[in-house]
């Protein structure tokens, strides 16, 4: 198989981590008879240095042209002080949801066995299971809503804008990755509150009754979610939410495994397209240091091989080398270990090529 990615790096921490997940990229090419290109760009403060743009047209031709894309992270304080419409997060990160048609994002939060450890959790609520899939809508919302400040600049005003077929088509996402996991979704919401809320439960509830009987369904406010998740996480099989909701619990749900470096996420469109990335920042305070965990990274591209190539027995080898990896101790600071960032990723690639055709 051939394919193109195109590898956005970013800032901070992002160029180290994608090193080490194109690293085995390369390693399951080499081992299964594939060809991948990596087409590398620029993007965020990185890019902004250069071009005095985070997101040039030649770098969104690029994702836009590739295959899929693989992001490191974007921002950091040197750019804070940019216009927002003009920082890494808004004009690269946002933009390229938006441009790509990135809807559905996709956030497996579990604990590896060799890190239950590591969880802040007690033991026997580990015990009984972490294996939750965030499924977050991404292009919608009080993130992509109209942004206002009063002519005085003493008020302002952030609209959460949702249409039935963005509900539905997100909806549908979650639904059908249920049926592949447990069968279970929770829809997470405000609707004691929010209008947007309450048009979520009308068509979650009708798209649930209409095609997908089989899978369980239950609605559960935000605020209690963010305690469920900490009290009793085994209850969750596949958390269904908007933007901003699901931008919050995920990164909760990430430290509940131990650490947000072992997290990855899909963002995907209709056609399988999507762009892969860890759920971390850039940490720039410990950057070119030589430890940032590259897992998230390296575990974002075996979920590329996944969904957008259609590689599952390739991603699932990605998968069992991590966890050999990390039976053998291949971990970084972030997990009490004392691996480097490049030891870590050629631990993972000695595992590959280890590993049965």
């Amino acid at each position: 198989m051939k394919k193109t990615v195109a590898v956005l790096a970013g800032d901070g921490i992002g160029p180290e981590v994608v090193a080490e997940a194109v690293k085995v990229l390369e390693a399951v090419a080499r081992k299964r008879g594939h060809e991948f290109a990596f087409d590398e760009r620029l993007v965020g403060g990185a890019s902004y240095d250069a071009f005095g743009d985070c997101l040039t047209d030649d770098a969104l031709a690029a994702a836009k042209g590739a295959d899929a894309v693989l992001l490191g992270a974007v921002g950091g304080p040197k750019w804070d002080s940019l216009p927002a419409a003009a920082r890494p997060e808004r004009r690269a990160l946002l933009t390229l949801r938006k441009e790509l048609g990135l809807f559905a994002n996709l956030r497996p939060a579990k604990v590896w066995d060799p890190l239950k450890g590591a969880s802040p959790l007690r033991a026997e609520i580990v015990d009984a299971g972490i294996d939750i899939l965030v499924v977050r809508e991404l292009t919608g919302g009080v993130y992509f809503g109209a942004h206002e400040r009063g002519p005085d600049g003493a008020s302002a005003c952030d609209t959460m804008p949702y249409s039935a077929c963005e509900v539905e088509r997100i909806a549908r996402v979650a639904f059908a990755a249920a049926r592949r996991r447990r069968g279970a979704v929770t829809c997470v919401d405000k609707a004691n509150v929010l209008e947007t809320s309450k048009l979520w439960r009308e068509v979650v509830g009708r798209l649930r009754d209409a095609e997908f009987a089989d899978v369980a369904l239950d609605f559960m406010y935000v605020d209690n979610a963010a305690m469920q998740l900490v009290r009793a996480p085994s209850r969750f099989d596949v958390i269904l939410t908007e933007n901003m909701f699901g931008d919050i619990l995920s990164d909760e749900a990430a430290q509940l495994t131990g650490s947000i470096g072992m997290l990855p996420s899909a963002s995907l469109r209709g056609d399988g397209f999507g762009m892969y990335e860890p759920i971390h920042g850039s940490a720039p305070d410990i950057a070119g240091r030589g430890i940032a965990n590259p897992m998230a990274t390296i575990l974002s591209a075996a979920m590329m091989l996944r969904h957008s190539f259609g590689l599952p027995a390739e991603a699932d080898a990605i998968e069992s080398a991590v966890l050999g990896a990390l039976r053998d101790g291949a971990t970084t600071p972030d997990l009490g270990g004392y691996s480097s960032t490049s030891a870590v990723g050629d631990a993972v690639c000695a595992r590959i090529a280890a590993s049965g055709a």
